[in-house]
């Protein structure tokens, strides 16, 4: 069965691991769903792949000699926006949430499903074609048009689906501010630093109050949350299209 990436331009995947049985595999798999791939066993190498390449995404391991996926990230974010998927071992949460705050975009868990990691690879690359698509100086823009979600940046009239929500100064900028990094993980802290300012007093709990007054607003269900989801210990996850049940 041919995979449906094949019809697409063969996008350029950079997988970074020092295991060589994981890069194997995921060439393997990458190459087989229409991709283009390129493996190093490092982070410094990956730099060098990076500059010399220049692929779409990379997907990272944490844990490397050399440089480790935490420092990938920090050098990749001083130069450039592409989209970075981790791995991580489900334990090694304090790692993975200071990737994700490094500039990490998702992270995958060890052991994982290779369709798992493919599907999170179409949705970076899908927000990535995205904000390429629509990028234009902020001052010029007036509409916010994602998913089901249409903003009028000028009126801060919020749609959902053609039905107008009325939202507080606080929700709205949440809201604003998830949209413009749907499909990303966010950590806690990231969201609090980029919404309310570095230097911020607002705690945790703080945050959590207003995703809970945000959800009853724009959710279907504010116990089952399709939109704004949470990522239990580390974060926020914004999906801008309700997938039905």
């Amino acid at each position: 069965m041919v995979s449906q990436d094949v019809s697409m331009k063969r996008r350029k995947v950079l997988v970074v691991d020092d295991e060589s049985s994981i890069t194997r595999t995921l060439r393997a798999s990458f190459l087989a769903n229409g991709y283009d791939v390129r493996t190093a066993q490092d982070g410094i190498s990956g730099l060098q792949v990076l500059e010399d390449w220049g692929p779409e995404l990379i997907i990272t391991d944490l844990a490397m000699p050399e440089m480790d996926g935490i420092e990938l990230c920090r050098r990749v974010r001083a130069f450039s926006s592409i989209p970075i998927i981790l791995l991580s071992v489900q334990e090694d949460i304090t790692s993975k949430i200071a990737a994700l705050d490094a500039g990490a975009d998702d992270y995958v868990t060890k052991p994982f499903s290779i369709d798992e990691l493919l599907a999170r690879v179409r949705t970076a690359l899908r927000r990535l074609d995205l904000i390429q698509t629509f990028a234009m100086p902020a001052v010029d823009q007036k509409m916010l048009d994602i998913g089901d979600f249409s903003v009028n940046l000028l009126t801060r009239q919020v749609m959902i689906r053609d039905v107008e929500v009325r939202l507080t100064p606080r929700e709205y900028e949440l809201l604003v501010f998830f949209l413009r990094n749907a499909d990303r993980v966010l950590t806690h802290s990231f969201v609090i630093k980029s919404v309310w300012g570095a230097h911020t007093t607002h705690q945790p709990e703080y945050l959590r109050v207003v995703v809970a007054a945000l959800r009853k607003k724009i959710e279907p269900d504010p116990n089952h949350p399709r939109y704004l989801l949470t990522d239990p210990w580390v974060g926020y996850r914004f999906t801008p299209v309700e997938e039905e049940a």
